[in-house]
């Protein structure tokens, strides 16, 4: 059973920060590479988060309005392996 970081994602060059507008997955819910797992707000714009993995979301680190540095563990997946 290995748990996978999710993290805050760098989406623009000069993108140091982002805030969790909101989890479009729960705990418990099980995530394939691709899915959509939270919404994430930088200082242009809402964007879709992809997830980079596949599993089943197991923590949530940051609830929805946390604002994290890039880079940032932001949840967890674990991968079932």
């Amino acid at each position: 059973m290995a748990r996978i970081p999710i993290e805050m994602p760098k989406l623009g060059y000069d993108m140091e920060s982002g805030r969790v507008a909101g989890w479009i997955k729960k705990v418990g819910d099980g995530v394939a590479r691709g899915d959509v797992i939270a919404e994430i707000e930088t200082e242009k714009s809402t964007v879709e988060m992809e997830s980079t993995a596949s599993g089943t979301l197991v923590e949530i680190v940051a609830d929805a309005g946390a604002e994290l540095p890039v880079g940032e563990v932001i949840g967890y997946l674990d991968d079932g392996a």
